[in-house]
């Protein structure tokens, strides 16, 4: 069986906070269905609003915290 990539937290921020209106720091995490969302949306400014709010909550969880939720 394949092992289950590590994701980082620092790649998450990145991404949620430069290019998460698009949903991009979801599918990264592996939610598929909550970045199709972003996705679908985008255009109203509400996703880009969330995805900043998502990379400020990446960055204050502790690593273990990121690493138990996310990997």
């Amino acid at each position: 069986m394949a092992e289950k990539e590590k994701k980082s937290k620092i790649v998450a921020v990145i991404l949620a906070l430069l290019i998460g209106g698009l949903g991009i720091h979801r599918f990264y995490l592996g939610q598929t269905k909550k970045g199709i969302l972003y996705l679908v949306f985008c255009w109203t400014g509400l996703p880009s609003i969330l995805a900043l709010v998502d990379g400020v909550r990446y960055l204050l969880l502790s690593d273990e915290e990121f690493s138990k939720k996310y990997d």
